[in-house]
């Protein structure tokens, strides 16, 4: 890998780094800071769903402007809109600026996808998982610094961690400003605005969607995002009943499966992707996934609930990866941002529902039922993947139609 990627890359994971740090500064304090202005509960769980709503529509918008515009651009402008949203939160004087800042927030949360995009362009088919690992890394480190961190920062207030993300937002915008590159070359970039791929239509992005493999994917990081947040969202009222675990060592739990993830995608990507074929790690990841949740649902006690979590983090942080590295192979070039935007807003989506229907599994059924919903979805997608793709040779360079077509006719696949 040339140095100048080399350094490209750094930035990016400093980036992301820094934006999931801010971010997870303030996301557990939300409930508490927003009850000081007299919210109630259903007011305070709106507030999530306020800014997934808002994200779910906006980010494959930012996404495909991105495709036509240049990643540089809708970087300094999501990082913008992050930075006045956390300085609305720091600042609020009422709920309803409360709620508003969190709209603006997730009408501007594309920056991940964004920061994706930008290394699809600057890596080749053969760098791209392991690169996509690395900030899959720095998203994990952030969540497991910010929240200690906010917990901190909250003795001197709640709207302090607000005002100390809107600070690392603007190192960020700084940082983009002055050393961040566009990734797209002067004469690609031409060529991307006038493609009529980057129309920024619904029209345009329902092609997208056509190309090969490239929905057979998007419904396995939607079966997956939404059995990942069934554990996730879930994991601590089911150690509370299951367990019997207060919140304290239910954090501890959750930052040994951040650490755990974080040395996957730093770590091992590089050296699995480099042995195995993608689609063949999908569909082992998929059922190793399956088997840990199903796994989870009847653990009966804390040593063997920390022998479970280590596959669930390795088979959740492959899926995290490698899903992203080949949904940019399955679209062209131009089309890379507002797929990635997608599949953000389908892992919003997910965010959104499984929450809901996990909390009414365990209230209702027991504190079995959400791992084994979230196993079934696995065994789905693992069965998916048999069928569709791992047999199948992966997607070649897509920027080449006889590929293109012979991938269509090579999968089987009637889009």
């Amino acid at each position: 890998m040339r140095g100048s990627i080399r350094r490209q890359l750094v930035l990016v994971f400093g980036f992301v780094f820094i934006e999931l740090l801010g971010y997870s500064l303030v996301l557990p304090l939300l409930p508490y800071y927003a009850e000081t202005f007299g919210a109630s509960l259903p007011l305070v769980g709106m507030l999530g769903t306020v800014n997934a709503l808002s994200q779910l529509i906006a980010a494959p918008v930012v996404g495909r402007l991105s495709d036509r515009y240049g990643r540089r651009p809708l970087l300094i402008l999501s990082i913008v809109g992050t930075f006045v949203s956390f300085l609305l939160l720091g600042l609020a004087g009422s709920l309803a600026t409360i709620f508003v800042s969190r709209a603006l927030d997730g009408l501007f949360g594309g920056n991940v996808a964004l920061a994706r995009a930008y290394i699809t362009d600057v890596t080749d088919e053969k760098n791209r998982a392991r690169a996509l690992g690395i900030i899959g890394a720095a998203f994990g480190l952030g969540f497991i610094i910010g929240p200690a961190m906010g917990g901190f920062l909250s003795r001197l207030g709640y709207n302090v961690p607000a005002l100390v993300a809107a600070g690392l937002s603007l190192i960020n915008l700084v940082a983009v400003v002055l050393w961040l590159p566009e990734s797209l070359a002067e004469d690609t970039r031409q060529r991307m605005h006038n493609s009529p791929q980057t129309a920024f239509t619904l029209r345009a992005l329902w092609e997208a969607l056509h190309q090969p493999c490239c929905a057979v994917l998007l419904q396995i990081a939607l079966a997956y995002s939404v059995a990942f947040a069934l554990f996730q969202s879930n994991f601590a009222l089911w150690a509370k009943t299951r367990l019997g675990l207060d919140a304290q060592g239910t954090s501890y739990i959750l930052t040994y499966v951040g650490m755990l993830a974080v040395v996957v995608q730093g770590a091992a990507i590089g050296r699995l992707v480099s042995r195995f074929r993608e689609r063949a790690l999908i569909l082992a990841a998929s059922l190793i996934l399956a088997v840990a949740l199903a796994a989870w649902a009847l653990t009966p006690n804390l040593v063997s609930l920390l022998i479970v979590l280590a596959p669930v983090a390795l088979a959740g942080g492959l899926l995290n990866t490698i899903l992203p590295s080949q949904l940019t192979k399955a679209v062209r070039p131009e089309e890379v941002g507002g797929i990635l935007g997608l599949s953000t807003s389908l892992q919003t989506l997910a965010q959104i529902v499984a929450p809901v229907t996990g909390g009414v599994l365990l209230d209702a059924v027991g504190a079995w039922a959400p791992g084994t919903a979230a196993s079934l979805l696995m065994i789905w997608a693992g069965w998916f993947v048999w069928r569709r793709l791992a047999s199948q040779p992966d997607i070649g360079p897509p920027n080449t139609e006889p590929e293109w077509r012979l991938s269509t006719e090579r999968t089987g696949i009637d889009l």
